[in-house]
């Protein structure tokens, strides 16, 4: 398979420290999977909705290899892609759905830039198979349009988060609503999972340290628990939009069970 690289810029505050962080998230559906780094199996039967604990890993080139659990390692992936890792950067790479539903590794750089005091920054990342959404928190819409592979951040006072998200232009929640946890001098990601038209759309969180506060610090979660009862939540927020430059290739659907015959790669 041809590999595709994805190259992951750190901000000058990353460059202190030798290793980056790196976490993955398991966004498809009914997919058990090892994960393999430049040869090495790094995660064995990794299932739907689970977050890692931060790997710290060196600066350098790292050749990323998606198999289905229990296949040989010199077997064709279904998943592939290379990712520069920076020194001193804090990343999260997704096992995820296109808009279209197909599987695909997505990149993103946690910012790691302090927020002012009592408040956290909420980031919202769109990895599902879906259209555009918008997020409400309480009955305010937040985030309008958002669609796969983007993410927006929100810096809001730290507190509990009522949300819930729709398809874009619509009230009716797709997923949701959720209680997200919002603490003082962390970030929460929230990733939007799984697919709308499978009806296994869900969400999972990721939680990590601001300001330089210590790594070990950082944590995920396999999922939010619904809470229509939730208080409106009061929103003091400013937003910033973050693209994510990503590349496909050599992708085939892992719920195929066909064997492993390589399917044509896409790039996005």
């Amino acid at each position: 398979l041809c590999a595709a690289a994805v190259p992951l810029a750190a901000s000058p505050a990353m460059a202190a420290s030798a290793n980056a962080s790196v976490t993955i998230v398991h966004g498809i559906p009914d997919t058990p999977v090892d994960v393999y780094a430049n040869g090495n199996k790094i995660l064995s039967d990794f299932m739907f909705k689970t977050v890692t604990s931060p790997l710290s890993l060196p600066a350098g080139s790292y050749a990323i290899a998606v198999r289905k659990a229990g296949s040989a390692a010199d077997s064709t992936p279904v998943l592939s892609a290379t990712e520069q890792v920076p020194a001193g950067a804090n990343l999260t790479i997704v096992a995820d759905l296109t808009a279209a539903g197909q599987p695909a590794l997505t990149p993103f750089v946690n910012d790691t830039s302090a927020v002012g005091s009592g408040k956290g920054r909420l980031v919202v990342r769109h990895t599902a198979a879906a259209p555009a959404v918008d997020v409400y928190a309480g009955t305010a819409k937040v985030i309008s349009g958002l669609v796969n592979g983007q993410q927006q951040a929100l810096t809001v006072p730290a507190g509990t988060v009522p949300a819930k998200v729709t398809l874009a232009g619509q009230s009716a929640a797709v997923l949701g609503p959720v209680s997200v946890p919002v603490t003082a001098g962390m970030a929460t990601a929230v990733y939007a999972i799984g697919s709308a038209s499978d009806h296994t759309l869900t969400a999972v969180t990721q939680q990590y340290p601001l300001g330089g506060m210590p790594s070990g610090a950082q944590a995920g979660s396999g999922g939010l628990g619904a809470d229509p009862a939730s208080p409106a939540w009061p929103f003091a927020l400013t937003g910033t939009v973050a693209m994510v430059r990503r590349r496909r290739a050599g992708q085939r659907d892992p719920r195929d069970n066909r064997g492993d015959r390589p399917a044509a790669g896409r790039a996005g």
